[in-house]
Formats: C-alpha cells, sequence, structure tokens
C-alpha cells in the first residue's frame, strides 16, 4: 500500500522527519522505492534534467503526464505527487484539467503547484474535487525570469507574506508546502507554526521533511552542485567511467567473450548454410 496524505500528517505529529525525492523514470522510482523514499516528486525540474531546457517553464503537461506514468509504474508504496506545469493553473479550469491528466492518465495521488494566497481559490477547488495539492513557497522555479535564482524572504515583508502565504495554503486545504530556498530560521518558524508538513529544499533541518533533486543527489552533473544539496554518491564519474571502459573493451576485442553469447551444433550450422546455398544457385 502507498504512502497516504495521513502517513504523512502522522508523520508530523510524530516529530518523524521523511525524505522526498525526484523521480522522472521507472528505473529511478525502482530503486527509490526499494529504498524506502515515502514520496516521490515527479517535479517539472526534468524540464532541466531530463530535457535539457535551461529552467522549467517550457515543460507541458503532455511532459508531466508522459514521465508521471513511468514513475507510477515503477513504484508500488511510495505516494507519487505530480508537478503542475507552467500556466497549467492560471485559472481553476485550466488547474482541474491538469490535474485530472496527471490522476487519470498517469496515476498519480497528489499535484504540486507554485504560489501563496493568489493560488489559495485553486487549490481549495482542486482539494473540494478530491485532488491532493501540495503548496510550493520560497524560490518558485516557474518565476525564476520574475524573481530571479536566489533566497526567498530574507526582509521582514518578504517573510511576512511568506508566512501568510504558508497560512493561506494551509487553510485552502493543501496537505504540505514545500519551502524551497528560504532561510532556515524562517522556515523553522513558518513549520511551527502549521498543522501540516513542511518540506525543505534549501531551507534547512527545521522543516517536517526534505526534497533533493535526483541528479544532485546522485551526482550525476558535474557542473549542477547546488550549495543546498548533498553528494550522496559520484554516479555520474562512474557511469562516464563504465562506459569507457566498454568502448574500450569493444574496439580491443575484449568484449564480448564466448561467455557473453550463445551458439549452435556446427552440424546445423552447415546444414543451414547448405540450404541457404542450394537455393540460391
Amino acid at each position: 500500500m502507498r504512502t497516504t496524505i495521513l502517513d504523512i500528517q502522522k508523520m508530523k505529529q510524530r516529530g518523524e522527519r521523511f525524505a522526498m525525492v525526484t523521480a522522472y523514470d521507472y528505473t529511478a522510482a525502482r530503486l527509490a522505492d526499494r529504498a524506502g523514499i515515502p514520496l516521490l516528486l515527479v517535479g517539472d525540474s526534468l524540464g532541466m534534467v531530463m530535457l535539457g531546457h535551461s529552467t522549467t517553464v517550457p515543460v507541458t503537461i503532455n511532459d508531466m503526464v508522459h514521465h508521471a506514468a513511468c514513475v507510477v509504474r515503477g513504484s508500488a508504496k511510495a505516494m507519487v505527487v505530480g508537478d503542475l506545469p507552467f500556466l497549467s493553473y492560471a485559472n481553476a479550469d485550466r488547474a482541474v484539467d491538469a490535474a485530472a491528466r496527471l490522476m487519470q492518465e498517469a496515476g498519480v495521488q497528489a499535484v504540486k503547484l507554485e504560489g501563496g494566497a493568489a493560488v489559495a481559490p485553486i487549490v481549495r477547488r482542486l482539494v473540494d474535487l478530491g485532488i491532493p495539492v501540495m503548496g510550493h513557497l520560497g524560490f518558485t522555479p516557474q518565476s525564476v525570469h520574475q524573481i530571479g535564482l536566489r533566497v526567498q524572504g530574507r526582509s521582514v515583508a518578504a517573510a511576512r507574506q511568506l508566512m501568510a502565504d504558508a497560512a493561506a495554503l494551509a487553510d485552502a486545504g493543501a496537505f504540505a508546502v514545500v519551502l524551497e530556498l528560504v532561510p532556515m530560521s524562517l522556515a523553522q518558524a513558518v513549520t511551527a507554526r502549521l498543522a501540516v508538513p513542511t518540506i525543505g529544499i534549501g531551507a534547512g533541518a527545521g522543516c517536517d521533511g526534505q526534497v533533493q533533486v535526483w541528479h544532485d543527489l546522485l551526482g550525476l552533473y558535474d557542473e549542477m552542485q547546488p550549495r543546498h544539496a548533498k553528494r550522496y554518491a559520484e554516479l555520474g564519474k562512474s557511469i562516464e567511467a563504465a562506459l569507457r571502459a566498454y568502448a574500450t573493451e569493444v574496439r580491443d576485442g575484449g568484449f564480448p567473450t564466448a561467455a557473453n553469447g550463445s551458439d549452435m551444433k556446427a552440424e546445423d550450422l552447415a546444414a543451414a548454410l547448405a540450404a541457404t546455398d542450394g537455393a540460391t544457385t
């Protein structure tokens, strides 16, 4: 049985911290599920780490449905949350359509959207229709051209606004709120004030949970080493070394060997060749 909203809420009540990680395909979902990660986020960050875009803005709902379906098929126990991409929730009707596709076509158990009080009515509409919603505050990647890639909420006014936005999302029925690139003390204060769990990324240890991007966590990109991430492996280097070794062995004749294939009886091959040669004369 998959992790549920109630499970996440109980974790907060018990003071039990939990991990969430992004996943974008079947293989990643299988590995994360086997590792016991309770929440998988099919983030629109796939636009950057999987599709090669410079931001998340070009990601479409078709992209999200495709990748989310792979993650759902690859997991059995984790709750799968799918991002609503840029402008797919510009109004309540569009949000319902996009969320319906993610839940019905891809099979996710919840959706995530960015923004605070301004999107609270949309959150309420989705929740009223039975669609679990996760909020996202602080640095919101879909607004990168407007707010820039930087820590959010440092001034008195910005901190007050973030706290008000978090409360608005919770009041609208969001079951959790991601806090991205938020000062640690502010994130801790928001966490203490909310009845619903917070999930931090670059927001310190005071949040109820943490989320990391798959590629950052596993060291798949040398050029992408954000300050808020910890590299638990250097798989990019390991994969590159393995591919170089493979290519070298192919060139040198070291691969494949007889152990890597199968063969047939010599007399059967001779008979097959004879029959073929006879048919062509």
